[in-house]
C-alpha cells in the first residue's frame, strides 16, 4: 500500500526539464508585420522620392514676359520670327576646287565683292592653246590672201595676153578659176579665225567664273565652304547672304482677326533676346493666302527704327496698335510679369521653378501688384525665362523634368 502511494506521489511531480518544441507562428507573424510595415513605408515615402530622382515628371511651361504700355492699345497680339526678305545662296557656275575663300561667317560684303577663287590651271592652259590656234588661223588667212593676190595678178596678166592674141585663152581661164578657189580658201581661213576667237572668248568666260562675287550687299549668315572643297552645278551653295536691311517679323494672325488689320498700321515689336527693348514697326504686307490647316494668315511687319542687333530667326512678339504711341507713352517703363499659375510657396516664400538645361531651379521671387492673370515681378528670374506652370508639391530644386510633348 505504501509503495503504491509513493508511486502516485512521484507521478504528481512538476516536470522541470526541457519540454516539447514551441510554436513558430508568433515569430513568423512578427516578421510578416515588420516586412509589411517596411513595404508600406517604401511605397508611401520611397516611391515618390525614387520617381523624382529616376523618372522625369512631365511639366507644362509658361514664360515670364515684358508688358509695355502698348499692350493697353493693342487690338491684336501675335508671335513670330525675324526673317530677311532678301536671301541668296551663291554657288559656282563651273565645277572646280576652291583655291581661296575670301569671307567668313558674319562678314558684311558689298555687291561685287570677291567671295571665293577657284583653281583654274587647266582652263588657263586651254585658253593659252586656244589663243595659239587664233594666231595660227590668222597666219593661214595671211597666207591665203598672199596666194589670192598672186593668183589674181597672174590671171589678169594672162587674160591681157589672151586678149592681145599672144597667150592662150584656156590658160587665162584656168588662172581665173584658181583665183576663185583661193578666195574660198581665204573665206575658210577667216572663218577659222572667228571659230578660234570664239573658243578664246569661251575660255575667258569660264575663267571669269573662277572668281565668285557677291550678287548683292549683305551679311554671310552661314559657314561658307572651305578651301579645297569641290564645287559645281550640283554642289551646295558656297556662301549664303542675307540683306539685314530687309529684316521683317513674320507672324501668323488668326483668320478671324484679319479684318482688324490694314497695311501701314502701327505696331510695337519686342524681341525675346532683348525683352527690355521696344521697336516700332508697321504692317508691310498681308499674305494673300490663308493657311487652311492653322486658319491663320501670315503678316509681315517692317521695322521703323534702327535694328543694329536684330538677327534672322529671332523670336518676336508683335502688338498691332490702334494708334501709334506718342513719345511720352514710349518713355513709360515696361513691366516684367510672371504668370500667377507659375507661383508656388515653399517654406513661407513665393517661388517659381525655372527650367535650365532639363532641370528645374527653384527661385525666390518678390511680387508687386496684380496685372491681369499674373503679378508684376520686382525681383526674380529675368524676362523670357521659362517657368513651370502649376508646379506640384513634390517638385524639388534640381530635379530633372521633361516638358509636355518632349521625349523622355
Amino acid at each position: 500500500m505504501a509503495d503504491q502511494l509513493s508511486a502516485d506521489l512521484a507521478s504528481l511531480k512538476i516536470q522541470r526539464g526541457p519540454g516539447g518544441p514551441a510554436s513558430p507562428w508568433p515569430k513568423r507573424m512578427l516578421w510578416v508585420a515588420i516586412l509589411g510595415a517596411a513595404g508600406w513605408a517604401a511605397w508611401t515615402f520611397g516611391k515618390p522620392a525614387l520617381e523624382s530622382r529616376v523618372f522625369k515628371p512631365e511639366v507644362e511651361l509658361t514664360q515670364i514676359v515684358v508688358v509695355s504700355p502698348a499692350e493697353a492699345q493693342a487690338k491684336v497680339t501675335s508671335t513670330g520670327y525675324v526673317v530677311p526678305q532678301r536671301v541668296t545662296k551663291v554657288g559656282a557656275k563651273t565645277p572646280g576646287r576652291i583655291k581661296s575663300m575670301k569671307v567668313v561667317e558674319g562678314q558684311v560684303v558689298e555687291a561685287g565683292s570677291v567671295l571665293a577663287e577657284l583653281e583654274g590651271a587647266d582652263i588657263r592652259a586651254q585658253l593659252a592653246s586656244a589663243k595659239a590656234r587664233v594666231l595660227t588661223a590668222r597666219a593661214q588667212v595671211q597666207t591665203a590672201k598672199a596666194e589670192l593676190a598672186d593668183a589674181t595678178q597672174k590671171a589678169k596678166r594672162e587674160r591681157k595676153l589672151a586678149v592681145q592674141g599672144v597667150g592662150a585663152a584656156a590658160t587665162a581661164e584656168d588662172l581665173e578659176f584658181r583665183v576663185t578657189a583661193v578666195q574660198k580658201q581665204v573665206g575658210a581661213a577667216e572663218a577659222g579665225v572667228h571659230a578660234a576667237q570664239a573658243e578664246v572668248d569661251n575660255f575667258d568666260v569660264q575663267i571669269g567664273y573662277l572668281t565668285i562675287t557677291a550678287p548683292m550687299a549683305g551679311t554671310v549668315v552661314a559657314k561658307p565652304a572651305q578651301e579645297g572643297e569641290l564645287v559645281g552645278m550640283q554642289a551646295l551653295a558656297l556662301v549664303e547672304l542675307a540683306d539685314f536691311g530687309s529684316l521683317m517679323v513674320e507672324t501668323d494672325v488668326p483668320e478671324g482677326r484679319l479684318h482688324m488689320l490694314e497695311i501701314n498700321d502701327p505696331c510695337e515689336i519686342v524681341l525675346d533676346a532683348f525683352p527690355s527693348e521696344r521697336h516700332t514697326g508697321r504692317i508691310a504686307q498681308i499674305s494673300p493666302k490663308v493657311n487652311r490647316a492653322k486658319a491663320t494668315v501670315t503678316v509681315k511687319v517692317a521695322f521703323s527704327d534702327a535694328t543694329p542687333r536684330v538677327l534672322p530667326e529671332m523670336a518676336a512678339r508683335v502688338s498691332f496698335l490702334v494708334a501709334a504711341l506718342d513719345p511720352e507713352q514710349r518713355k513709360e517703363p515696361a513691366r516684367v510679369i510672371v504668370p500667377g499659375n507659375a507661383i508656388a510657396e515653399r517654406d513661407g516664400n513665393k517661388v517659381v521653378f525655372v527650367l535650365e538645361d532639363g532641370e528645374v531651379r527653384m527661385r525666390t521671387v518678390e511680387l508687386g501688384e496684380a496685372y491681369g492673370s499674373g503679378f508684376e515681378l520686382l525681383q526674380g528670374p529675368p524676362a523670357g525665362a521659362q517657368v513651370v506652370r502649376e508646379p506640384q508639391d513634390q517638385l524639388q530644386d534640381g530635379q530633372k523634368v521633361k516638358h509636355k510633348g518632349e521625349a523622355t
